[in-house]
């Protein structure tokens, strides 16, 4: 299949860029090249990974959208497949969605893969608010990522932390799988809603007028937080050098300006600006591991993330709050060497005449009947994108005495990539 190999003791540095945005029920906007940074002039991204809260969930939409792609979905497919990038693995809960896309040459080594979602609005009965998370084994290395809206409003900072402990306590409860915190790197990010506590509007705006944002750091209700929460103390965040990214006037970069109509039609005041949208991490090795001098050697730094990036993007106002991102480097030691399978196509294709696959499986390859090979166009954008496939226990596959397997498929096909899927 022309997959690069992952040689064990090899560090080897995959970049990750993290999307966390609440698009306020919006569409998708014209363009995405700055947000994705797919105009920059350095290296290209290996992941990504975007989380968007209040996707467009009136019941007309979300009905359509359990039917086929949401348009957010097609929009990033679209945008990205072309550059290389499948969609490895989404998962929705109402508004809130969790999209991750990889360059192809990493399939072979991402294994596990699980989606899961937790309710908290209406004391866990909607799912408005909540955590929706996709784990995987990466290279043999567990990496969780995990996409929150929690409560909103400045006196519920308490509620806010009740459910994020609800939402890491119950992902994957029950199932034999890591919980969140036991995985070697979990990012959690989206819109978490802490807001400036007890600084006026006039303060706070005239601290961001002045880009004097440390002035505000101290009085962040996460920033607090972590102070006082030990679960919280764990997660590592950049430096907040960027403009709160709420409340904004839509398609602008002035703070919320309208009158706002409440019950009974008494204006509301107007919403102070706060770092709602947030992207943090936590590496396990750090927590539970570090040895009293606080460094690793060699061989127990096995995996480490690099924060490169972490800004917002103010161009962008199709909702009231503006997107922010995080780059990261995850650098690590592969203990995976090789991939499940291996495919290898015989001879030469032609759109004339049955083609010839042969494929090999690792020992401990869990295989079962449902194992199919799939042809693809190289710009396929998921797993489901396939042009032809053969279930491997069909009469087509043979097997000879040294396990290599083969299988013939007619096939009228341009350029194509193969692979196996479960």
């Amino acid at each position: 299949m022309g997959m690069e190999p992952a040689h064990r003791g090899a560090v080897r540095e995959l970049r990750l860029h993290l999307v966390t945005w609440n698009v306020g029920t919006a569409s998708p906007p014209p363009d995405v090249s700055s947000l994705l940074q797919l105009d920059s002039l350095g290296a290209t991204m290996d992941m990504y990974v975007i989380g968007l809260q209040e996707v467009n969930s009136k019941i007309t939409n979300f009905l359509s959208d359990l039917a086929f792609d949401d348009p957010w979905s097609i929009f990033l497919m679209t945008v990205l497949s072309p550059l290389g990038y499948i969609k490895l693995s989404s998962v929705r809960m109402q508004g809130l969605l969790l999209l991750i896309f990889v360059k192809h040459v990493h399939l072979p080594f991402i294994r596990d893969l699980h989606t899961q979602f937790t309710r908290t609005g209406l004391y866990g009965y909607w799912g408005n608010k909540g955590g929706v998370t996709i784990r995987m084994s990466l290279y043999g290395h567990t990496v969780c990522f995990m996409n929150c809206h929690l409560p909103a409003h400045m006196e519920n900072t308490e509620q806010r932390l009740d459910d994020f402990e609800k939402i890491l306590e119950m992902q994957f409860e029950g199932e034999n799988i890591p919980s969140a915190l036991e995985h070697d790197v979990l990012f959690w990010f989206g819109d978490l809603n802490f807001r400036i506590a007890d600084y006026g509007i006039h303060f706070v705006r005239e601290s961001i007028n002045n880009k004097r944002y440390n002035l505000l750091w101290e009085k962040d209700q996460l920033n607090m937080a972590k102070k006082k929460e030990a679960f919280l103390q764990e997660f590592i965040e950049g430096p907040l050098h960027f403009k709160p990214t709420y409340k904004f006037d839509l398609y602008s970069d002035v703070y919320d300006t309208r009158e706002q109509k409440s019950l009974f039609w008494f204006n509301e005041k107007r919403r102070k600006p706060a770092w709602t949208d947030r992207i943090l991490w936590r590496v396990k090795n750090l927590c539970q591991h570090a040895p009293k001098g606080g460094e690793f050697s060699e061989e127990q730094q096995t995996i480490s993330v690099t924060l490169n990036n972490y800004i917002s993007h103010m161009s962008y106002g199709i909702s009231d709050h503006k997107p922010v991102t995080g780059t990261f480097g995850l650098e690590l030691k592969p203990l995976v060497s090789e991939p499940l399978v291996t495919l290898s196509p015989e001879g030469e294709w032609s759109a004339e005449h049955d083609v010839l696959i042969n494929y090999s499986a690792v020992p401990e390859f869990p295989s079962s009947a449902w194992d199919w090979i799939g042809l693809f166009k190289v710009t396929f954008k998921h797993v489901n994108d396939y042009v032809t496939y053969s279930w491997v226990e069909d009469d087509e596959i043979s097997s000879n005495k040294d396990g290599l397997h083969e299988c013939c498929r007619n096939t009228r096909c341009g350029r194509r990539i193969l692979a196996l899927l479960l």
